[in-house]
């Protein structure tokens, strides 16, 4: 399991960046996913429904779809989904906007990993990172 939770680690490490990007260049972004190979390579998932603007929820199965079917065949010994969220803070009940960061391990780590934060003016700013067991949906 810390084999799981380290190279979980790599792999969100991995993908905040882009997200950080997205948000401080277009305040907004959509969800992708990303994966960690046999090998520890990282590499992106995309995936396609012939929608142009498809709902982020669509997006998201679509992505939880790949992640499995990757997984089963041996392509993923780790999947990152990410995408927006709106949390209630634990300091003060408040809604925020959060960064979820959905990770599963094929060792059977599994965390949901929320990232509130604030954009304003262009600024971005993080506040304290929630975690949460996650569904394990990926490597069942």
């Amino acid at each position: 399991m810390e084999q799981g939770k380290a190279e979980s680690q790599q792999l969100m490490d991995a993908v905040l960046p882009l997200v950080e990007q997205l948000l401080s260049q277009h305040g907004e972004f959509f969800p992708y996913g990303s994966a960690m190979t046999p090998s520890g390579e990282i590499v992106r998932i995309a995936t396609y429904g012939g929608d142009e603007h498809p709902p982020s929820s669509e997006v998201i199965s679509m992505l939880q779809k790949a992640f499995i079917s990757g997984a089963q065949s041996g392509e993923y010994k780790a999947t990152a989904l990410v995408y927006d969220v709106h949390v209630p803070l634990p300091e003060t009940g408040e809604k925020s906007d959060a960064i979820a960061i959905a990770l599963d391990h094929e060792s059977g780590y599994s965390v949901l990993v929320l990232l509130p934060y604030q954009l304003t003016k262009q600024e971005l700013r993080f506040g304290n990172i929630i975690a949460q067991a996650g569904e394990n949906g990926v490597f069942k």
